[in-house]
């Protein structure tokens, strides 16, 4: 076990340098100065050479790269020079020195995303850490929403297989693998939101956190989860509708389930007992891949919805071509991804030796 677990660890690093290469290359051939992006063309020259050299954007490509991947890396190496952009300044980095020579200083730290263009030397690291816990809020609430909506769905078609009722789920299920979030985000805040606000008492935009219009600070809004996280769900509880359906009705056709017909028990105790414990293998591989998935697909919902997440973070960073903060969300949604896909990993080789014997 614990040579597979270094093995998925290895797999996981090599993915995850990957991704990053592949950022840092898309993001480096933009047309545009970054340094000229931070001082927002209120710039001269004598700003633009010191913008450059702080942050290193007046070293050639490959050392730029080098600079983030030594930024990114857990185990890093600085200078000890003030003028070098490696240099360990107070409130740059989060690190903990293990040694020094005259020149280097070899350290352990936290990633470091490095700073927003557009939020006045803020850490994209606060920017993230401040928005990330309401998108994973919202996409938990969704998948939620996606299991027990889903799973009921699955079973009702399943057991009413053929019937009118069972084209209906089935239609329902397709609308919503088929739909685009941002549509329904808009019919939905529309709709439930303006149309009927009356009798839903629901609004088209509003974030978990509201300030108080007499001034007496910020309350949390609990109503404004509905819409966005129901947006969100429709996709998963499309699929988990399909794959209930489909795996209990294999695990119908088992020849337990013929004796336990035969024996006089009821579709209810059947099912209870016998065949959804076998049939949710399907539904549990979904649902993991899809709730890291939800937080690169909650871009959208969240700017339709005014929701202060990651994705409206995004959204208002390639418009302002804050570059930092695209670079990093990316980057921890990647990782979040391959973290998430690690430990399903584990869980289905404990589950079943042969799995990590192949």
């Amino acid at each position: 076990m614990i040579r597979y677990l270094l093995q998925k660890i290895g797999y996981a690093l090599l993915t995850l340098f990957g991704v990053v290469t592949v950022i840092f290359i898309l993001f480096a051939i933009l047309p545009g100065d970054p340094a000229r992006m931070m001082l927002d063309q209120n710039e001269n020259s004598e700003q633009l050479a010191l913008v450059k050299k702080k942050y290193g954007f007046d070293k050639p490509l490959s050392t730029q790269y080098f600079y983030y991947l030594n930024d990114l890396s857990p185990l890093s190496f600085h200078s000890n020079h003030a003028t070098d952009y490696t240099y360990l300044a107070e409130g740059k980095y989060n690190a903990f020195q293990l040694f020094s020579t005259e020149s280097t200083s070899v350290v352990l730290k936290t990633p470091y995303l490095r700073e927003s263009f557009q939020k006045s030397g803020k850490k994209v690291s606060d920017v993230i850490g401040n928005t990330l816990p309401n998108t994973i809020l919202l996409a938990l609430f969704a998948i939620i929403i996606a299991i027990v909506i889903g799973i009921f769905l699955g079973i009702i078609s399943a057991i009413y297989k053929d019937t009118l009722l069972d084209r209906l789920i089935a239609l329902f299920s397709t609308l919503g693998m088929s739909i685009p979030s941002f549509f329904s985000a808009i019919l939905f805040a529309w709709v439930f939101g303006f149309v009927w606000h009356s009798y839903t008492g629901l609004n088209m935009t509003g974030s978990l956190y509201e300030v108080d219009d007499f001034g007496e600070g910020s309350s949390i809004q609990w109503k404004n989860c509905i819409l966005p996280a129901i947006v969100l769900g429709i996709r998963p509880l499309g699929v988990v509708i399909q794959l209930m359906r489909n795996s209990l009705l294999e695990t119908f056709g088992q020849d337990y389930i013929r004796t336990a017909r035969a024996k006089g028990l009821s579709s209810y105790q059947i099912i209870k007992t016998h065949a959804l414990k076998n049939s949710l293998n399907p539904v549990v591989t979904a649902i993991s891949g899809w709730f890291a998935s939800m937080l690169a697909g909650a871009v959208f919902v969240e700017y339709i919805f005014g929701w202060n997440g990651l994705g409206k973070e995004i959204v208002e960073a390639l418009n302002n071509l804050d570059l930092p903060v695209i670079m990093g969300s990316v980057i921890v949604i990647a990782t979040t991804f391959i973290i998430i896909n690690i430990l399903v990993d584990l869980v289905y080789a404990y589950l079943d030796p042969k799995i990590r014997l192949s």
